[in-house]
């Protein structure tokens, strides 16, 4: 026997459906942003710091080169001893430098285990995307199938010979027929006549 459906209201699941579209419509573009920014995070690792510390590095190199060319054509005049602000250019130069190797070995070792380490996280956030996208629209445009279809159900009148089933069912049976009256003629046996004379004594 198939199952009979239970439904008590369809404005529940019309409300249903709306708060699911009103969440989907708030969900959606939060967690695009916060997918977006995972692959800026990326590119700014692999592009943006890259090339922005090997300038530096370059930059920083010929800022060496120049401190230290001058200390030593200081050095080679001997017209007179280095300068403690030389003497210092050149130290903060090659720190400088050094600063910007460290820096870009940083952003190539965050470049290699950026996946590896967003992964874990991201694969979970990325499942609940999918689920937002895809299958919640369908669960959406269903229970509007649902909606409609109960709709049209609820506005179907029953047949007189369905109302009948549905009150034998309901345990209420039709009033038995009421039994009729024989007819009586005069002359009768058992009324009136000789009928009468049998009930009544001797003549």
């Amino acid at each position: 026997m198939a199952e009979r459906a239970h439904v008590t209201s369809i404005e529940a699941i019309e409300a249903f459906r709306a708060s699911l579209i009103v969440y989907l419509s708030r969900a959606r573009p939060v967690l695009d942003d916060a997918w977006d920014e995972v692959i800026r995070l990326r590119q700014w690792l692999q592009n943006d710091r890259r090339l922005h510390w090997e300038n530096q590095i370059r930059r920083r190199t010929k800022q060496l080169e120049e401190a230290q060319q001058a200390l030593f054509s200081a050095n080679l005049a001997n017209l007179r001893e280095p300068t403690a602000q030389e003497r210092m250019a050149v130290v903060r130069t090659k720190h400088a430098l050094e600063q910007a190797q460290e820096k870009l070995k940083e952003v190539k070792r965050w470049t290699r285990e950026f996946d590896s380490r967003v992964e874990p996280m991201a694969k979970p956030f990325e499942h609940l995307r999918t689920l937002l996208a895809n299958d919640l629209p369908k669960a959406a445009a269903h229970l509007a199938q649902v909606v409609k279809t109960l709709d049209d159900y609820a506005a179907v009148k029953p047949a007189p010979a369905a109302i009948a089933d549905s009150s034998e069912l309901a345990g209420v049976s039709p009033s038995p027929p009421k039994p009729s009256l024989p007819l009586v003629r005069e002359g009768d046996e058992g009324v009136g006549g000789e009928g009468q004379k049998s009930f009544g004594g001797s003549s």
